[in-house]
């Protein structure tokens, strides 16, 4: 099996600075097609950052309601390019019950632009109409300690320090400890990234974790987490109204603006302990 295409790659640039500029060789991020197949048939193309491709896959595969635990998979590997060679571009999920997706049902066919999440979706109905169970009324966390988890993920995105391009999508536990960051060029990428872990390992629903998330806390990401059972979706930037009233009508607490000990509470605020 060939090993998945670099998450990173080098270029030659010109850097301007104050009145000069100088060529020097410059660090990006990587952004490869990622193909995802279930029982032979193509599912989705999206662009990703190369790396954990059978956590995404696994992940992607969850949000959708195709797989609800680790057992459900039979076998996931790389597969192969349309001209036979072996490829880190194409995942082979095999299922258990293969007869129990219905393939035709997806209308994600074509290339999905690495931010957009749930492109391919023909209404947000099919989403909210999932059955989930609402998650952990008990867990906390206490507010000066959730202000201080940024920075915690920020020293562990590795490639983002490199190329200053990468989202990035972290767990923690009531503490404040970090138990799992996986990074990608698109947002959703790296929650699939995180949940794909947990499904692989047989530790959903993630009840007793915090989710946080570089970018915006859009709709896709709201449900995604809903799904795998996260009771805190923390987010460093704005949330979207239909991401606040999914998380509302939920019963997910939904954070946003978290940065420079601030942050604003959109729902269910009971879960954070404030002082003061």
């Amino acid at each position: 099996m060939r090993h998945p295409p670099q998450r990173v790659k080098t270029t030659g640039v010109i850097e301007w600075l104050d009145g000069h500029d100088r060529r020097l060789i410059d660090d990006v991020a990587a952004e490869e097609p990622l193909e995802i197949r279930v029982a032979g048939h193509v599912l989705t193309i999206t662009m990703r950052t190369p790396g954990d491709d059978f956590e995404l896959a696994a992940g992607f595969l969850h949000a959708e309601g195709v797989v609800n635990q680790r057992d459900d998979i039979a076998r996931i590997s790389y597969g192969r390019a349309p001209d036979g060679s072996p490829t880190g571009n194409v995942v082979e999920v095999a299922l258990r019950r293969e007869g129990s997706i219905d393939v035709g049902a997806f209308e994600r066919h074509v290339v999905a632009a690495s931010s957009c999440g749930i492109c391919g979706r023909t209404s947000i109905d099919a989403v909210r109409a999932r059955e989930t169970s609402p998650p952990n009324p008990h867990f906390r966390i206490e507010a000066t300690l959730l202000t201080q988890l940024p920075a915690v993920l920020r020293s562990a995105q590795q490639v983002f320090g490199r190329t200053g391009g990468l989202h990035a999508a972290g767990l923690f536990d009531a503490n404040g400890a970090l138990v799992l960051v996986r990074e990608d060029i698109g947002r959703h990428n790296a929650v699939d990234k995180v949940i794909g872990d947990a499904l692989l390992h047989g530790s959903l629903p993630l009840s007793e974790r915090l989710l946080l998330v570089s970018g915006r806390g859009g709709f896709e990401i709201v449900q995604k987490a809903l799904v795998a059972g996260v009771p805190i979706l923390a987010s460093v930037s704005a949330p979207s109204s239909l991401a606040v009233q999914m998380a509302r009508e939920g019963g997910l607490t939904l954070i946003g603006f978290l940065r420079d000990r601030r942050f604003v509470a959109y729902s269910h605020a009971g879960r954070i302990a404030m002082s003061g």
